[in-house]
């Protein structure tokens, strides 16, 4: 079956830097559009970046220049770097599988979810 595993999340200081993981398991990793969201408390979960089964990214305006979504195909796995990280960008972030296989929809279309991760924890501090 489908699985998502994340790793990578932890405290660090403003300015700082984290690189977040996603191993997937169960299905064709490849030729699938996947995707980075977070949920701080109290806010609704928010897509933060996706990477379509070619390689082309996009970005939400406020981790644009700061993020950088990635994906190594031989190990089936999905990278998020995160750069120059803000109070912010504390929240749970959680990698996600789109329901259909093939390239991304533009940012401004739905995701569609297909299978979520457990999610990893990102606090950063001030």
């Amino acid at each position: 079956q489908v699985q998502l595993a994340e790793s990578g999340g932890g405290s660090v200081q403003a300015g700082g830097s984290l690189r977040l993981s996603c191993a997937a398991s169960g299905y064709t990793f490849s030729i699938y559009c996947m995707g980075w969201f977070r949920q701080a408390p109290g806010k609704e979960r928010e897509e933060v970046a996706r990477i379509s089964s070619d390689g082309t990214t996009k970005y939400a305006d406020s981790v644009k220049g700061r993020f950088t979504i990635s994906k190594d195909n031989a190990k089936n796995t999905l990278y998020l770097q995160m750069n120059n990280l803000k109070p912010e960008d504390t929240a749970m972030y959680y990698c996600a599988r789109r329901q259909y296989a093939g390239s991304c929809p533009a940012l401004t279309l739905p995701f569609a979810v297909g299978y979520w991760g457990q999610g990893t924890q990102v606090t950063v501090s001030s």
